[in-house]
Parts: C-alpha cells; structure tokens; sequence
C-alpha cells in the first residue's frame, strides 16, 4: 500500500482516498451532464478541491477549460462563448465579480477553504454564502464512483494572439482518441524524473498551462505525493520543502528572485537537501539569477522552453546551463526544431531564424474556430513558437528574440493588442501602443504610450480605471507614458520599436 499523499495548506488525503473522491466526482459530473467531450469552465485559486476536479475530469473524459480566475466578466464571457462551455466551477466568493458572464450557464461552487481565505484575505463568512448555487462537495457525497473511466482528455487553454482576441488551444494528445494520461505518464517520468516515493509542490497558479500539466503528470505518476500551495510566499515555500521533504518542484524565476532577496539568516534557516529535482519554464531565466539559486540550492534545476500549443519542447541541466550560458537546452522526447529563414528555408547551425517545432509525443492542436491561424503558422510540419533563435553544433537551442509583439510577466504570456483593443473603446483616448520593458522581478511590466483624443487631459488614473472590469488587474499596465503623437513607419504603423528601445538600453537583454 503506498503512503503518497496529495494535499494543499487545509488538507491532505491519502491517494487511494483522492482517487475514490474523483472517481465519485467523474460520476457527479456525468449526471449533471458534463461528462466525456463536455467543456467545462473552471475558475479556481490552488486547492485540494481543484485537484480533486482536474482528476474527476480526467476520469470522465470531461474537457476543462482552464480560466485565470483575475479575469474580468467580460474576459470570462468570451471565452466560455467560444470554447462552448456551459458548465463552470468556481470558487464561491468569485462568483459575484463574473456574474454577468455566468448568465444562462450551470454555476457548481467550491467553498474555499481555511487558508485561501488567510492567503488572500477573503471573508470565510460571505464566501458560504449564496444557497442557491450548488456546491461540489455536496454534488460529489451524492454519487457512487464511476464503474468504468473514460480516456482521458486534455485541457483546454486559451492564449491570447496577436489580433488580441484570446484563442483556444484544442489540445489532441496524439490522435482524437488516445488517452492523455499516457502522455502525462511519460513527462512525469522522462521529463520531471518521478518516481515512487517523489514528492512534487509548486505554488503557481495552476490555470496555467506548464504548472497544470506538470501536477497532473504527478498526480497519475503511481506512488507520487503532490501538494499545492494557495499561493506564493518566499519564506512558507521554503518551509514547505523542509516540512514535507519536497523532491520535485515547479517554480518560476520571479519565485527564485523573491526567495534570493531574503536575508542570509532566513535562507539558511531551511534544510532543503530533500530536493532532488526544479523545473522552471514561461519566461526566460536570466543567467545570474540561475547561477545563484545553483549557488544556494546545488545543481538541481533544469529549464524547460515550451508552448501551449507544441508542449515542452527543450530541457537544459544546471551543468549544461553553465557550460552554455544562455542555452534554452535540448529537444526532448523525440522532438524536432527547424530554424528558417523569412521564405521558409532552413538555416545553417548558429545562424539565427524563426523557430518551428514539432513535438509528436504530445500530439497535434487546433485552434477553436480559427482553423486559418493554425494552418498560417505551420511550416514543413512544424509550428512557429514567434521566437527568433539559432542551435548550436550540438543540439543546443538559444533564444535570440521574440518575434511575436508579446510580453511576458511573472510567468504569464501577456499579448498587447488585447489590451490595446480593449483601451482604443476609450474615447478620451486617440491612439495607442502596448510594450514590454524590463522589470528587476517579473521579467517584464507592461508600458501603455497613448496619443490623448483632442480636448482630454491626460489623467494615468482615468485610463486605469477604465480597465477596471474589462480586463484582469494583471494585464493592466505599470506605465502610462502620454505622448502628443505616437512615432509611425511610412505606411502609417505605430512605429513599436522607437518607444521601447529607451526602456530596454543597458538591460543587457532583449526579452
């Protein structure tokens, strides 16, 4: 009998006892009708109840459409409109920020626990209310377990494009009918290195893509314990490890830059020779942040560059990322990369281009309803990633610059043009243009450079307020610069380039 646990800061269960809870939670979900090929919206912070639901899904073949539960209702509305989910669960005491977006849908709720109401201040009282919305605990004491599980089906993301309109990512795990749990079996195994007696934790949001797809990979991975942290917080991680003697770990470099500001004494209060193995990967990994987490923690940590749509593409060990600073490392599980040119030829070794890849092991994609899009970015059977990059003589992939006009902050993809699209309904605003420019923590803070309409003084407040509801507070920028008339090309386009080169001179990097 195996002694691996999966739990959060409030509980843990045993994994035969989760498993028997999912599995009469893949029996709720059928008889509410959400069963095998049904989307189904979840807006959760990290819980045992999410994991809870991730599995339930995962055994009733249902789709979960993964939201990030900042979004605004209007975010919300869109995506549950495009991906057809007509189900949602939600943390109860978020549900009243995205009401109009949950109109004519099925709401279940999940009660959040003890310490996601410490973590983020909520108002355990006010988050029980609501009776008429059902609760998933109780759905799931109704049931039996499922007498027999379907093939398991893999999440569905959305990530916002360069029309600004956010774009589902239908993820096909190697064929229509193939069973993703497959594919999560071998990144926990080849990939994360598990094994029986491993113990995974990871404190980011699981509504996005590498976090959630890794923790699932722990949580099918046979005798792996796999816990979940409500949020991050540099000193209680630290804890965390010591206390649960943590070995596999997912983390991301704006975490390692909060833990490396602790004082010494802090630091070197924690024993974490328990950890045998950390991944980073969704925003790039500056070398000397690297170099010092390799100081403090051992050469334990390995850097994984991906994409929603391909997955994870290459990994890098600390020796390598040594050896080759700035390496994005090797192509895993088979698969391949091609460097072209603008025309589509393939470039020489060590000559920079656009990159492809392809990656069978985890199968192909599609886009909801925008079929164009994916036909677009796909050259000799690979797909672009919209970053330039060479490989060296031994298979080493570097990352030279991005080419899509995208931002990354803390981990999260963040794309102008949505934001752009939602500020250009401003009328007191003529024109603008959205960039990235670095930041010392999050990698990048997002800059607004705005031509006012005439008559309007240029108020940084009024445009944040705006937003306000429109989009996720994370999306909103950091910097608002005004500026009389926005430099343009010759044929009439903002010219993005001049006003974000002044932020990035003496950066000592592009992205």
């Amino acid at each position: 009998m195996s002694d691996a646990l999966v739990g959060d800061f409030d509980h843990k269960s045993s994994r035969e006892a989760f498993e028997m809870r999912a599995a009469k939670g893949a029996a709720a979900l059928g008889a509410i009708g959400a069963g095998a090929d049904v989307p189904v919206a979840v807006i959760l912070r990290n819980d045992l109840a999410q994991l809870e639901i991730m599995r339930a899904a995962a055994l009733a073949g249902t789709v979960i459409v993964a939201q990030n539960w900042h979004a605004a209702a209007e975010e919300v509305a869109a995506i549950c409109d495009d991906s057809g989910a007509q189900f949602v669960i939600i943390h109860r005491d978020l549900i009243d920020a995205v009401r109009p977006a949950l109109a004519g849908r099925t709401v279940i709720a999940v009660t959040p626990g003890a310490a996601l109401c410490e973590a983020y201040g909520i108002d355990a009282a006010a988050a029980g209310s609501d009776p008429d919305t059902p609760e998933w605990d109780a759905l799931v004491e109704a049931q039996q377990p499922i007498a027999t599980r379907e093939m398991m089906r893999p999440l569905m993301r959305y990530t916002s494009g360069s029309t600004g309109k956010p774009k589902g990512v239908r993820r096909l795990g190697g064929g229509p009918r193939k069973d993703f749990e497959d594919v999560l079996r071998r990144i926990g195994t080849e990939m994360l290195q598990l094994k029986p007696g491993s113990r995974f934790f990871t404190a980011a949001p699981i509504y996005h893509s590498a976090p959630s797809t890794l923790t699932s990979a722990a949580l099918v991975t046979p005798e792996v314990s796999t816990f979940v942290a409500p949020k991050f917080e540099p000193e209680t991680f630290l804890a965390t490890i010591q206390a649960q003697r943590i070995t596999h770990i997912y983390l991301v470099p704006t975490m390692m830059s909060r833990m490396l500001k602790l004082p010494d004494a802090v630091k070197a209060r924690y024993d974490l020779s328990s950890v045998e193995f950390c991944v980073s990967t969704g925003s790039p990994w500056p070398h000397d942040l690297k170099v010092a987490m390799i100081d403090w923690w051992g050469p334990v940590f390995w850097e994984s560059y991906g994409a929603t749509e391909i997955g994870f593409m290459t990994m890098v060990s600390s020796q390598d990322a040594l050896a080759k600073p700035g390496t994005a490392g090797q192509m895993q599980m088979g698969g391949t990369v091609l460097i072209l040119d603008p025309d589509g030829n393939e470039l020489p070794t060590g000559q920079v281009g656009e990159i492809y890849a392809r990656m069978d092991a985890f199968g192909g994609f599609d886009y909801s309803n925008d079929p164009e899009s994916r036909r677009s970015a796909e050259k000799h059977g690979h797909f672009s990633v919209g970053d330039l990059g060479s490989v060296d003589a031994d298979g080493f992939l570097f990352i030279t610059d991005r080419k899509k006009d995208m931002i990354i902050s803390g981990g999260a993809n963040i794309f102008p043009a949505e934001i752009e699209a939602v500020l250009m309904r401003a009328p007191f605003i003529r024109d603008v243009a959205v960039f990235g420019a670095p930041h010392p923590e999050f990698g990048e803070q997002i800059v607004a450079a705005i031509e006012p309409a005439e008559g309007w003084a240029p108020d940084t407040q009024e445009v944040l307020d705006f937003l306000d509801g429109k989009l996720a507070r994370f999306k909103h920028p950091r910097i608002v610069d005004f500026h009389a008339a926005l430099p343009r090309e010759d044929s009439g386009k903002i010219f993005k380039p001049r006003l974000r080169a002044p932020y990035w001179e003496g950066a000592g990097r592009k992205i």
